[in-house]
């Protein structure tokens, strides 16, 4: 890539570089807190603004900066208390407790009958861990030692990752024609080494729920695990059905789920960095523990991956969850629901546009216009100020409503925005648009033919330590 074109990659994904002070050492002297805390204070307000206009798809599901600022409050009284020394912060121990009990309550999980669960920094980290728990149930009780996980291609791209670095083989099974995963494709991907099938509710890509149940029963015949990643949805379509929406079984109502992921920092509305991972049993969750007793240092137990965690996030969590209340997670799943369905009723309406499968609170669509490009029409979205998220396979876009696009008027002027935007696309038919689809950055400025190239330049830039880096 040309040397201009880099630069204008590096000013785009690292704007501060030539504006604020730069540290590539631990500076000598300590720096004034007052400038540090103003320096902080100043970016992230700039960066804050963005998302306020409502016009990001995905990305902050709150924004609320008064809850935001109460959590923030909540977290200073933890964030020194690490909780692995429980002896020292007991409090982490109820909070935590609790914010299982409330998840579970929430999905139908009954505690009484063995339901349990537990708290991770992230949806990615609940997913690795329940691909973890599956595969050590499976060798302890039937000696699997090819572990397998079945899924539809629509399953999060952190499933993959957890897999390959815990040696499990990814099946990926086809869709349907409703883009839907393909149970009877699920099924013909089984044999005596599948640890566990996967399913999304709903997926990130497209928003839509599998067929949860159909999924559940092959897993009862088959006898293995069910994992449901309810990471995006798992927070909000409890609320979307109780306030009338209809929504298709899911949860634990469905027998054959054995475990379930939902992440606290999206629809929650709590504080970046929580999730959490529910199971049917306390013996599959059993399965995630690590212990070593021979260690010099002591005996050595650890429910996951994390050792030293942050007591402010789970404290947080937990003030997030009791102050929003049953009534305040209606009312905003209620909000997003009536500006998902007008986005929705919106792109329907425009010639060219189609809406992938049947979504709910996100919605995905894709040009069955040849003379349109869809990622022309995210270029002239963009320049207009909005933000969604770019997909390929098939080449689509995606809105993920949350609650700062629910505010009044947005919705609506989304959709207004969007009809120039199909027709800028077709104006400029057969020139290379500018964006494509790159997972987190809502669309990379080369298109997807220099994806590869771009990032490896942009990452090796950014962590050059020469001055004019």
């Amino acid at each position: 890539m040309a040397d201009d074109g880099m630069e204008t990659m590096l000013d785009g994904f690292w704007p501060y570089r030539k504006t604020t002070r730069t540290f590539r050492e631990i500076p000598e002297e300590p720096q004034g807190r007052a400038d540090v805390l103003a320096e902080i204070t100043g970016l992230a307000h700039e960066e804050d603004a963005i998302g306020d206009r409502g016009q990001v798809s995905g990305s902050l599901y709150s924004g609320d900066h008064d809850n935001y600022a109460f959590l923030a409050d909540v977290f200073e009284q933890f964030a020194h208390a690490n909780v692995l020394q429980r002896d020292m912060y007991p409090s982490a121990t109820k909070y935590e407790a609790e914010i299982i009990a409330m998840a579970l309550s929430m999905l139908h999980g009954d505690a009484a009958a063995g339901f349990c669960g537990v708290i991770t920094g992230g949806g990615s980290e609940s997913l690795i861990t329940a691909l973890y728990s599956y595969r050590e149930q499976a060798a302890r009780e039937r000696g699997v030692t090819r572990p397998n996980v079945v899924m539809p291609t629509t399953a999060h791209v952190a499933l993959d990752k957890g897999a390959h670095w815990m040696n499990i083989e990814v099946r990926h099974a086809p869709l349907a024609a409703d883009f839907r995963a393909d149970v009877p494709a699920m099924a013909d991907l089984i044999d005596d080494q599948t640890i566990a099938l996967v399913a999304s509710a709903a997926n990130y890509p497209h928003g839509i729920i599998d067929p949860i149940e159909e999924i559940g029963a092959l897993a009862q015949e088959r006898g293995i695990g069910f994992h449901v990643d309810g990471c995006l949805g798992g927070f909000l379509l409890p609320w979307v059905e109780q306030v009338g929406y209809s929504v298709p079984l899911w949860d634990f109502r469905v027998p054959g789920v054995t475990s379930i992921s939902a992440d606290t920092h999206k629809y929650g509305y709590a504080l970046k960095g929580t999730s959490t991972l529910l199971y049917r049993s306390k013996d599959l969750r059993k399965m995630q523990y690590f212990t070593y007793p021979d260690w010099p240092g002591g005996l050595y137990l650890s429910p996951g991956l994390a050792g030293s965690r942050s007591g402010g996030l789970i404290a947080a969590t937990w003030a997030a969850m009791v102050t929003i209340g049953a009534s305040g997670y209606r009312r905003a799943a209620a909000e997003i629901m009536d500006a998902a369905v007008v986005i929705r009723s919106g792109v329907e309406a425009i010639d060219g546009l189609q809406v992938i499968g049947d979504p709910t609170f996100l919605v995905a669509f894709q040009s069955v216009d040849p003379d349109i490009d869809v990622y022309l029409v995210n270029d002239a979205l963009k320049n207009a100020g909005w933000r969604l998220n770019a997909l390929q396979l098939p080449a689509a876009l995606h809105f993920c409503v949350t609650r700062p696009n629910a505010r009044s008027g947005i919705a609506e002027r989304f959709v207004e925005g969007l009809r120039p935007a199909v027709d800028y696309a077709r104006e400029h038919k057969g020139e290379p648009a500018l964006s494509g689809a790159l997972y987190g950055f809502g669309g990379t400025p080369q298109g997807n033919a220099t994806i590869n190239q771009v990032m490896s330049g942009v990452l090796d830039a950014m962590h050059e330590v020469a001055p004019d880096a």
